[in-house]
């Protein structure tokens, strides 16, 4: 092989893998013809890497042509890619390395999607390695805030997630639904999806994975305790005292199942004036009173991580599918969520609670 070639060749990342295409065994070289080998037939990213190994090997004078891995070459990739683990192994058990948060609500409308997806996008874009699961599986919506249309590429039984621009690996239900078709599944049906977004999907080393939560303490919550026994929760609430009652259940659910609570954020704080005073629009003190009384349930200090502000710039870029944090870091909102980004980034404890944390379900 020609080691211009190579070194060439190894410049070009697969934009799902996220790694170089001569790691992955995707390359052949004979004589003056480089042929790239895709893991399935009609790959999404065959188009980019295609354009990106012509323009790496255009200065010395070769073809390149497309070819598609025979099933030996693929089980010697998906085994490569476990690190020589068992298929549906679980990455993010007891001994993982990668730092988990469970980021809930005690109710819908609170903005919690919206903030764990510039949360994600934060990390992702201060070169974090970052992987984000919606796992509110009946009211799904990471994928349009992230302006995600792509559909996850199987090889075989792996999942292989849409990733932005920055790097951000996520997986959510709606990839795999077509016409904003709705899910109507039971608790055992709800598990499985979630063990399979966390075993099935090819995640690679992550230094963080953020988990969407949906509304209330049911059976996905109860199912990411188990199966994350490492994460930490963040709750999402408003000022507003009725949501705060709400949000310290979301909190409490943790505990129950063994996760310590990073933190409180409190949304909606209230509405810069042209003036700038603040119009408390929902009352006020709702995120402290929600961290405050987790601090005396759980027996360890809860902090109150920001106050995020009404933003119409926020709920636009949300809507756009253009993460505030990216695209207008200077607003109130973008600029304190940066800074609970830097929280997270900056958190070195285990994520696991103590047994004065683990708080007994009520009989």
């Amino acid at each position: 092989m020609s080691q211009a070639a190579i070194s060439a060749l190894a410049r070009v990342i697969d934009p799902e893998l996220r790694l170089p295409i001569t790691e992955l065994d995707m390359v052949e070289i004979d004589g003056d013809t480089v042929t790239v080998k895709l893991t399935v037939a009609g790959c999404p990213a065959a188009k980019r890497i295609e354009a990106d190994v012509v323009a790496a090997v255009s200065s010395l004078g070769m073809t390149v042509s497309m070819s598609v891995m025979n099933q030996a070459e693929r089980d010697a990739l998906k085994a490569k890619l476990r690190g020589g683990k068992p298929p549906r192994t679980n990455p993010f058990g007891q001994d993982t390395l990668t730092r988990v948060y469970l980021v809930g609500s005690g109710k819908g409308g609170v903005g919690k999607s919206s903030v764990t997806a510039n949360l994600a996008v934060a990390l992702s874009q201060s070169g974090y390695r970052v992987g984000l699961v919606d796992a509110d599986i009946f009211g799904f919506s990471i994928p349009g805030q992230l302006g995600l249309t792509d559909k996850p590429t199987r090889v075989d039984e792996m999942i292989l997630p849409p990733v932005t621009e920055s790097g951000l690996k996520v997986i959510s239900i709606g990839m795999f639904l077509e016409d904003n078709k709705p899910v109507a599944w039971r608790g055992p049906m709800l598990h499985r999806a979630i063990e399979q977004f966390l075993c099935d999907v090819y995640w690679g080393d992550l230094d963080f994975l953020l988990v969407d939560l949906p509304p209330g303490t049911g059976d996905v919550a109860i199912s990411l305790g188990q199966l994350l026994p490492t994460a930490k929760t963040i709750v999402i609430t408003t000022p507003q005292v009725a949501a705060a009652e709400v949000a310290e259940r979301s909190g409490s659910v943790g505990l129950q199942t063994g996760q310590s609570v990073f933190g409180v954020i409190e949304n909606m704080a209230w509405l810069v004036q042209p003036d700038g005073s603040k119009f408390e629009l929902f009352g006020s003190g709702g995120g402290q009173a929600v961290a405050d009384r987790l601090t005396t349930v759980s027996g360890q200090p809860v902090p109150l991580l920001g106050q995020i502000p009404l933003s119409i710039a926020l709920r636009v870029g949300s809507d756009a599918g253009a993460p505030i944090v990216s695209t207008d870091a200077a607003d109130p909102a973008a600029a304190v969520i940066l800074e609970i980004a830097k929280k997270i980034a900056t958190d070195r404890k285990i994520g696991r609670a103590s047994c004065r944390e683990r708080v007994s379900s009520p009989v």
